[in-house]
């Protein structure tokens, strides 16, 4: 069923290259698996999938979410890496840190190369 089965994120990259580079080298995630279809990597014992596609980055939602233990230094060395938080009109969003907070959560949003949405939080 289902509702027993694993799930598995999965995110359109134009191209495959570029992709491997955001994924694996900047964010860091560690690649799994590599066959015709994409890319896997290891998310803290979840999975990502990143595939070509013509797509890719037409989404207007967040695709991808990852829950850390440590949001500051998450959201420091991504800005460390040259990635911009984007900043929406939300509730609890501070516009000046593009960073939301929800009571004891707090979130933000970047974007990969292709203009997908993903995002960071605490645990």
């Amino acid at each position: 069923m289902i509702a027993d089965g694993k799930v598995v994120a999965s995110i359109a990259v134009s191209d495959i290259d570029k992709g491997k580079k955001f994924y694996g080298e900047t964010l860091g995630l560690k690649q799994v698996d590599e066959n015709p279809g994409g890319v896997t990597y290891d998310c803290g014992g979840n999975q990502l999938f990143v595939y070509p596609s013509p797509t890719a980055g037409s989404g207007q939602a967040t695709c991808a979410f990852f829950e850390v233990s440590d949001f500051d230094e998450s959201v420091d060395d991504l800005k460390n890496k040259g990635i911009e938080l984007e900043s929406y009109d939300m509730p609890g969003m501070d516009k000046e840190t593009r960073v939301m907070t929800m009571g004891d959560m707090k979130a933000a949003w970047f974007k990969d190369t292709d203009g997908n949405i993903l995002g960071v939080g605490s645990v």
